[in-house]
């Protein structure tokens, strides 16, 4: 299982776990990246220390603070609003690169349903 594979599967179970995710932010908002596929994803992670990682590690972050999202915000609000925009989510981002895999709003929807059971 590639470190991708692994930062996704953690981001779903500790996401639920924690009922929030996180992103990150700068006074222009929030950063948005365009994958080798041509797919531009928003970043998320399932911890504040995953995020911070990234703000430390990346300099292009560099001015960027973590950012909170209840996970049921992200859920209802977040997620729709992504597939509206034609934006995928960013799971666990991580190292210099700050890559890992990218899931479209509905696939993320579809495994956070099957991992928890409803919605």
């Amino acid at each position: 299982m590639s470190i991708s594979a692994i930062n996704s599967a953690a981001f779903i179970s500790e996401a639920l776990q924690g009922a929030q995710v996180w992103t990150i932010k700068d006074t222009d908002g929030f950063p948005t990246s365009t994958n080798p596929s041509g797919e531009t994803a928003m970043p998320f992670w399932s911890s504040e220390k995953k995020a911070m990682s990234i703000i430390e590690t990346v300099p292009a972050y560099r001015d960027f603070k973590p950012e909170p999202i209840p996970l049921s915000a992200f859920i209802e609000r977040w997620l729709p609003g992504l597939k509206k925009d034609g934006l995928y989510c960013g799971l666990n981002w991580s190292g210099k690169r700050a890559t890992g895999y990218d899931l479209s709003p509905t696939d993320l929807m579809a495994r956070l349903a099957a991992a928890q059971g409803k919605f």
